[in-house]
């Protein structure tokens, strides 16, 4: 239950900051918050990560679907006591479905946060981040436990 109220608590977080963005600022406005470093910027974007594959709408409302099903499938199967990949995993089905929601209501993702040396992005995409990092962690703590593991069996 804790992983449903964190991904609908992140989706919540990523769908308000949109609207507040589509609402107090004018389309390519941006307002410096730190001069050159970090600004609010809002534009859409029509793509991937990067713009990649633009204005490809159906396609990615298609994969999403089926990476967020497959989350879904995945997340049923974990054991209770691996926390930390099941909150990865609803840090990115959160960040995946608030993408989703502006791919199918707008044809396009609401973006604002402007570091200047990388692409804008939003809420959704921070919390698909931290879920990948998670996740890759997971992987590691998961490889380190088994390889002392297998240290630790005697040789016949």
């Amino acid at each position: 239950m804790r992983f449903v109220l964190l991904a609908l608590g992140w989706l919540a977080l990523d769908q308000w900051s949109k609207w507040l963005v589509m609402e107090k600022m004018a389309l390519d406005e941006s307002i410096p918050i730190i001069e050159g470093i970090f600004h609010l910027t809002y534009v859409r974007n029509p793509g991937a990560a990067f713009g990649m594959l633009a204005y490809r709408t159906t396609f990615f409302i298609v994969v999403t679907l089926v990476i967020i099903a497959g989350i879904a499938f995945y997340f049923t199967r974990i054991s209770d006591d691996k926390l930390l990949l099941k909150t990865g995993l609803a840090l990115q089905v959160s960040g995946a479905v608030g993408n989703l929601i502006d791919r199918v209501r707008f044809g396009h993702v609401v973006d604002f946060f402007d570091f200047r040396v990388w692409p804008v992005f939003n809420v959704a995409d921070i919390g698909i981040c931290i879920g990948v990092g998670i996740l890759i962690l997971e992987m590691f703590r998961t490889e380190l436990k088994s390889g002392q593991e297998d240290e630790e069996k005697p040789v016949t």
